[in-house]
């Protein structure tokens, strides 16, 4: 029955396995015998390994895996992902990048070890001229003076990744077809990452706010903007500058955008309406602010949302552990904002307030409805 599956079918199987059940396969019959050697899609994780297995049989075991696709493997590999944080060390990652540019890659995934000195990416990756999706994790990207563009790549992630602003600054801008960007960045720069990406539809950008300014985005439909650095020094984040390019944005993801002095977090400059004169946010439909605590800054943040999205449809608003009566005051303040749109709500989810009841209140209120009170 088993060698009566199509080869498609069984591609499918092999490639829902962990690789070392894949390659076990070849006892089940001859036809199974070499169909993992030519797998488009391979994946290696450190989920395949039992968990008593100690750290240095682990790393000894990948390294056979490694050669052992190097040895045997023939065709094309369209995908490959990498999965292995616990790892002490990443071994043989040279030629396994070497062999991967060499046949067709498209799709690359390498999560690199967390532990020790992060790996640094080989150049021969900047000769993969098919790739059209690109995660890199816990790595450097040293100097590339020879790279000149991944002309098919459509998404990219970065998630700590050591690297100069100006070859981030390059690496984007050569990417002329990237629709979908996440930088996870940590530490502080004293440097302006300027995001030029004509196709750019998505951004998911981690870390110091003051450090990025996205300038040609024309078609950037969904942001998501969040701090991991809690302590930024000295200066204002100018959230103004933030929203200037922003003509197509539909879908605004904004945490721990704004905290209090007490975190020693300087605060956003004047969020007043009248000086966004400039700014209308004409397709922004759904927003979502998360970990807020009802500062002044905040509240200016969502009345400026409310009155310059006139497609707006919900905002969703999650806050920290707050008092009561300062719940009170915030939904005060909330329900009195004028919007531009009349089917604008707002919802306040106090799903991680004290309270031990998940409460949840949806401030509907049209445009033209006036407070007698």
């Amino acid at each position: 029955m088993l060698n009566n599956f199509p080869e498609n079918v069984i591609d499918k199987i092999l490639m829902c396995l962990p690789f070392r059940d894949a390659v076990r396969t070849n006892i089940l019959s001859t036809k199974w015998r070499y169909v993992w050697r030519i797998l488009p899609e391979l994946m290696l994780s450190h989920t395949n390994w039992k968990p008593e297995e100690d750290l240095t049989d682990l790393t000894s075991n990948f390294r056979k895996i490694i050669d052992h696709i190097l040895a045997f493997h023939f065709g094309p590999v369209t995908k490959f992902t990498l999965r292995i944080p616990y790892f002490d060390i990443c071994p043989i990652i040279d030629d396994l990048t070497h062999f991967l540019s060499r046949n067709g890659i498209q799709h690359l995934v390498l999560r690199l070890p967390i532990r020790g000195k992060p790996n640094e990416v080989p150049s021969s990756l900047f000769t993969c001229s098919q790739l059209r999706h690109l995660t890199l994790q816990n790595c450097v990207i040293p100097h590339q003076p020879a790279f000149k563009r991944f002309e098919r790549l459509i998404s990219l992630e970065l998630s700590d990744v050591t690297i100069s602003c100006k070859l981030l600054e390059r690496f984007i801008s050569r990417c002329l077809l990237v629709e979908q960007l996440v930088l996870q960045i940590s530490g502080a720069s004293r440097n302006i990452i300027k995001i030029s990406a004509p196709m750019l539809r998505s951004n998911d950008y981690t870390g110091n706010l003051r450090c990025v300014c996205l300038k040609t985005i024309p078609l950037l439909a969904k942001l998501s903007l969040s701090h991991r650095e809690y302590y930024l020094g000295a200066g204002k984040c100018n959230i103004a500058k933030i929203f200037e390019p922003f003509s197509a944005l539909e879908h605004l993801h904004l945490n721990d955008m704004v905290e209090s002095d007490d975190n020693h977090v300087p605060p956003l400059e004047s969020l007043e309406v009248e000086h966004f004169s400039d700014v209308t946010f004409n397709h922004l439909r759904e927003v979502k602010i998360m970990q807020t605590n009802g500062t002044i800054p905040e509240i200016q943040l969502v009345k400026l949302l409310l009155a310059k999205s006139p497609e707006l449809v919900r905002i969703l608003i999650v806050p920290c552990l707050v008092k009561e009566f300062a719940t009170v005051h915030i939904l005060a303040e909330l329900i009195r904002l004028q919007r531009a749109s009349p089917n604008a709500e707002v919802e306040y989810n106090l799903d991680k307030h004290p309270n031990p009841r998940p409460v949840s209140f949806s401030l509907a209120r049209k445009f033209s409805e006036v407070d007698e009170n």
